[in-house]
């Protein structure tokens, strides 16, 4: 081979190899975007952050329902501490006054212990021989008014009781009625304490008969024995011997002109 084709075939060849290697050169590079995108997904990561997830949730659920629990009991503490709205005590105290009055209203005898003292001294003690008749007539009728008083007292004392039990009624209906519809403890209990007041006040009615009708017993029982005692005086006088009988001039006609 000739130097002249030898240099033709070197110059063809390194021809050729430049035509090659410009479309290296000249090509961009070429990425794959989805390489680039892909995103790795790790089971396990994904699984405890489900775990979390649920324990948070079951941690504000926990929360949610303690806090309801505070306001029911707040609302709770609310309703028990709420005062009854309905009172009867003015109702009350004024029928205890009522039935005081026709106590204070008694005649002649108060329910005084010092009063009743100084009366039975007087008036029903041992009859006095010195007294005259008129007097003793005079004590026997202040007695009899003393025991007409008491059993008109006791009369007025019981019609006075009677009338209060329409107001007793309608404060027990009405005490009945708000210690069911009590909305806490504290309402209930002072339903509860209104209507033992009620219940005391019944005792007070009770207790004021029974003095009264005591009275006017006891003054007809004290007027029977004096009564006795001033009978038994009485007898004394007209059988103790005195001066007889005085004969003297008696008067049958006016001394007129006929």
């Amino acid at each position: 081979m000739t130097l002249r084709h030898f240099r033709s075939r070197s110059r063809a060849a390194f021809v050729a190899a430049s035509i090659l290697s410009v479309p290296l050169a000249l090509s961009p590079i070429v990425t794959t975007p989805a390489a680039a995108q892909w995103t790795v997904f790790d089971p396990s990561n994904y699984a405890q952050n489900i775990l979390t997830a649920a324990r948070t949730l079951q941690s504000v659920n926990q929360q949610i329902i303690q806090l309801q629990n505070e306001a029911t009991m707040l609302i709770n503490q609310a309703r028990n501490l709420a005062s009854l709205p309905y009172s009867s005590l003015q109702q009350l105290q004024q029928s205890v006054q009522r039935t005081q009055q026709l106590l204070s209203q008694a005649q002649n005898i108060a329910f005084d212990v010092q009063q009743i003292d100084r009366a039975f001294q007087q008036q029903y003690g041992n009859v006095s021989m010195s007294v005259s008749d008129s007097q003793l007539v005079a004590d026997a009728r202040s007695r009899w008014q003393n025991t007409v008083g008491g059993l008109q007292d006791a009369m007025k004392v019981q019609a006075g009781v009677v009338g209060n039990i329409d107001t007793n009624r309608a404060q027990m209906s009405a005490l009945v009625g708000s210690s069911q519809s009590a909305t806490g403890a504290l309402q209930a209990t002072q339903a509860g304490n209104q209507l033992l007041a009620l219940q005391a006040q019944q005792l007070a009615d009770l207790t004021a008969v029974v003095a009264a009708n005591g009275r006017a017993q006891a003054l007809t029982e004290a007027e029977r024995a004096a009564a006795a005692e001033q009978g038994r005086e009485q007898r004394r006088r007209f059988l103790t011997p005195g001066t007889g009988y005085q004969p003297g001039n008696a008067r049958m006609f006016n001394n007129g002109n006929n």
